[in-house]
């Protein structure tokens, strides 16, 4: 059983930098790959990051955060981060940190992440 808390989320200015964290209770933290999606009014929820199991890891990204997000995470600390900087007013969301066993579920989309988190809010002004 995991449990997923995040934080660090607000209001920033277009350009400006957040970082998200997410704090995981659970002795199970290091077996999961952990990730980000997003979800904005009115629209699906959206792929953000995902990293494997290792904190050494490999990243993936969606197409619209690469070279702007970063993941990164502490397997002895169960944090994991979100670097998020040149955000953008499309930024604008609630994020939710997840937890699968398979990178696919945060790449592919088609199912839920056994766990979730309750959401940090994100909001860029332009």
């Amino acid at each position: 059983q995991l449990q997923l808390v995040e934080s660090g989320g607000g209001l920033v200015p277009a350009g400006g930098s957040l970082r998200l964290s997410c704090a995981a209770s659970g002795r199970t933290f290091s077996s999961y790959a952990t990730g980000w999606f997003r979800q904005a009014p009115g629209k699906e929820r959206e792929f953000v990051a995902v990293m494997t199991w290792s904190s050494v890891g490999s990243t993936y990204y969606a197409d619209s955060v690469k070279g702007r997000f970063s993941i990164s995470r502490d397997n002895a600390k169960k944090v994991v981060y979100l670097q998020m900087n040149s955000l953008k007013p499309e930024d604008t969301a609630v994020y939710y940190c997840a937890a699968d066993r398979y990178v696919v579920t945060f790449t592919g989309g088609a199912t839920d992440p056994e766990y979730r988190g309750q959401g940090t809010q994100v909001t860029v002004s332009s």
